[in-house]
């Protein structure tokens, strides 16, 4: 199993924001200290201009070095478009690794999947689940998936994606919450699979089910994972009644496809964050 990590992501903040840096901080330490499941570590290559404007506008890559807040949400930060840019590299760098038979997850802030084509938002600045499976099917990736099991709903990559021959998304999300978008499929090629808030743990499971059943008829030659990790029944930012077996149960299930596939940290703001990430990679790595 690789890791793709990058301390340097770490080193911004806004005091009460809850996408903050120990969300790695704490998931490396607990990583390295596990002794279960042996752990390759790297840390991102580069992005270029040409991949990331396959997914959004030159407009918005300039605004992101302009010095004002995106929203209420999502800040803006010094060196934010560098920070940006080294987390859509990275999943870059999954996705080429993916390719290459290995087992890896990146382990980057900040998070991308809420990010549009034209707008910063909800934590995110640039898509990185949609600049890599953009850069898939440009070097030869003929049917890709991206599965997406956030508690909010892919707004940006479903935006983004929307009506690509060829790319398939898939949303397990609870609705309604933020953004407020996903309650129903879109376009040719996006499927969305809603669940109420306050549902039962067999209720979201089965939304799971559905959505990787629909997933495998789909035949892909690769999946691109968005995982986010709030739909943790003790998450601060979702009403969501999923547990640690529960992602271990999602790597299990991704691994059983039999087709390439990289993971790219979204969403997960609980303390025991590190330890679902843990159960999900060994899902993945078959432990």
């Amino acid at each position: 199993m690789t890791i793709i990590t990058d301390e340097r992501c770490t080193s911004y903040a806004r005091t009460g924001h809850p996408e903050r840096p120990q969300r790695i901080s704490a998931t490396v330490e607990h990583l390295k200290k596990q002794g279960e499941l042996p752990l390759a570590w790297v840390a991102p290559g580069c992005v270029a201009d040409e991949q990331i404007l396959r997914a959004h506008s030159l407009e918005m890559i300039e605004r992101l070095n302009v010095p004002e807040d995106f929203d209420d949400d999502t800040p803006f930060f010094e060196g934010i478009g560098e920070h940006a840019r080294a987390s859509a590299a990275a999943a870059l760098d999954a996705l080429k690794l993916a390719r290459d038979g290995k087992n890896v997850f990146s382990l980057m802030r900040p998070p991308g999947h809420h990010a549009t084509r034209e707008n910063s938002m909800g934590f995110c600045y640039l898509n990185n689940a949609a600049i890599a499976v953009l850069e898939a099917a440009a070097t030869g990736s003929k049917r890709i998936a991206v599965f997406d099991f956030d508690v909010h709903h892919g707004n940006g990559t479903e935006d983004i994606l929307l009506n690509r021959p060829g790319i398939e998304f898939f949303s397990v999300h609870q609705h309604p919450a933020y953004p407020n978008t996903g309650a129903a499929n879109r376009g040719r090629n996006g499927f969305n699979y809603p669940v109420a808030p306050s549902a039962s743990r067999q209720t979201y499971r089965a939304a799971l089910v559905h959505a990787l059943g629909d997933l495998k008829h789909f035949r892909p030659d690769l999946v691109a994972v968005s995982a986010g990790f709030d739909a943790y029944t003790r998450d601060p930012l979702g009403d969501g009644p999923l547990l640690a077996e529960d992602f271990h149960w999602l790597g299990q299930e991704l691994r059983a496809l039999k087709i390439p596939f990289f993971s790219l940290l979204e969403g997960g703001y609980s303390r025991d964050l590190p330890e679902l990430i843990l159960a999900y990679l060994k899902g993945v790595a078959g432990k």
